[in-house]
This record gives structure tokens, C-alpha cells and sequence, in this order.
């Protein structure tokens, strides 16, 4: 039976493929201060504006591509029972070949109902208001704003339980809930932190068996590969 590795991934991972964070410049993304652009009161406030915004990261993410570190983790398949965890809303992951990834953040290349949530609907174009789901409600970027619940935290919770390793990946674990999920995992596993400004939070802090690589994900993931597969 295959070992079950848990990953979880941040933003570092898809900064690779040419995707820009909002902590890249000083709490902006893209231009935008994220109270405007990533919050229920800015849809409120300014829908349109918000589904410019979206539209803009949307193109821009259909004209990149995954980067080396997707496509390692995307092989581990091959040797072990992976399972992605993404803070994430690219589908760069899946693009790369893996083939069970749970995005904690929502995902920018599908839109939902304002009505019902439960209405989901894949999206590769712009999104406007007027585009209505079939209920007729306006339609917004199936995305999870600040201040919103993380309604796949529970399954994400779940999967870190059942650990028998756990790898991280281009994430500053600043952002909770997402970054205290290795304290639903098992203390005793090997845990590995890939990312080239590793910043250790408290929960990885009370792991004794922690092995931090101080590398982009591109060339990290492959050295922590080698040695999972020899361990």
C-alpha cells in the first residue's frame, strides 16, 4: 500500500509560472488594495469592479503554464497516495497531472451563484453583470473572500490526519486557517518545508522530525522526492 503524502501549497509555487501574489507589493494585488478587489463588501460595493479584476487574473492565468514543481508533485503519484491541499485558485496542479487536489480558496477558472452556492459552473471567459446562473442569479468568481468561511477546510482537515507525510510548498504559513493545518496531522511523521524564505510557524515548530529546504519549489520538490523515496 502506498504511503499517503499531504501537500499543501501556496502561493510561492504558481509565482514560478509568472502568477503575482498580493504580497508582492506591499499589500497590493495587481494594483489593487485587496479590500477592493477580495472582499464580500467590495462586491457589494462595486461588483463591476470586481469582475474586471477577476477577469483580468483569469486571462492571465490561461496564458501561463505549470512550472517544474507542479510536475514533481504531479509524479509522486506514481509512488505514493498524494493529496494536494491549495491555498491556491490556479488550476496549475491539475494542469500538471495531479489528479486530487482540494482548493482551499476557491478556483478562478469556475463561477458561482449568488443565489445558490451549490450552482458551480466551469468559466473560461470574461464574466459580466447580467451573467446569470440558471435560477437567475448573477453570477460571481467561485472564489473565497476574505472574511468568508473555508468551506473546504473540514475535508482538508481530514486528509492531514491521515498523513504519513506531509510536505509544504511555497507558502509563508501566514495565512489561517490554511497554514495550521499540520496540527490535525500526526506528530511523529517526516514533515518537509520547501520555500526559498522559510518562515516556521508554531505549528510546524512542535515537529521533531522537520526537514526544511531552503529552495523554490521548481528545484525543491524534486530533493525532497529523492529523499521520500529512499526513506
Amino acid at each position: 500500500m502506498k504511503k499517503k503524502l499531504v501537500v499543501l501549497t501556496g502561493a510561492g509555487i504558481s509565482a514560478e509560472s509568472g502568477i503575482k501574489t498580493f504580497r508582492d507589493s506591499d499589500g497590493l494585488w495587481e494594483n489593487h488594495r485587496i479590500e477592493d478587489v477580495a472582499t464580500p463588501d467590495a462586491w457589494t460595493r462595486n461588483p463591476e469592479l470586481v469582475l474586471s479584476f477577476y477577469n483580468q487574473r483569469r486571462a492571465q492565468l490561461l496564458s501561463v503554464q505549470p512550472n517544474q514543481g507542479h510536475f514533481e508533485l504531479a509524479a509522486l503519484e506514481n509512488d505514493f497516495d498524494v493529496e494536494i491541499i491549495t491555498q491556491n485558485v490556479d488550476d496549475l496542479h491539475e494542469r500538471a497531472g495531479s489528479t486530487r487536489v482540494t482548493h482551499l480558496h476557491g478556483e478562478l477558472r469556475k463561477v458561482r451563484s449568488t443565489l445558490d452556492e451549490n450552482l458551480v459552473y466551469q468559466w473560461d471567459k470574461d464574466l459580466y453583470p447580467g451573467d446569470l446562473c440558471k435560477k437567475g442569479s448573477q453570477l460571481r468568481p467561485h472564489i473565497v473572500w476574505f472574511g468568508e468561511a473555508v468551506p473546504m477546510l473540514e475535508q482538508a482537515a481530514m486528509l492531514a490526519e491521515k498523513a504519513d507525510i506531509f510536505m509544504v510548498v511555497g507558502t509563508s504559513l501566514q495565512v489561517y486557517p490554511a497554514a495550521g493545518l499540520m496540527q490535525y496531522a500526526p506528530k511523529s511523521i517526516p514533515y518537509y518545508y520547501v520555500d526559498p524564505n522559510p518562515r516556521i510557524n508554531w505549528e510546524l515548530q512542535s515537529k521533531s522530525n522537520l526537514h526544511v529546504i531552503e529552495e523554490p519549489a521548481s528545484t525543491g520538490v524534486a530533493k525532497v522526492a529523492i529523499m521520500i523515496r529512499n526513506s
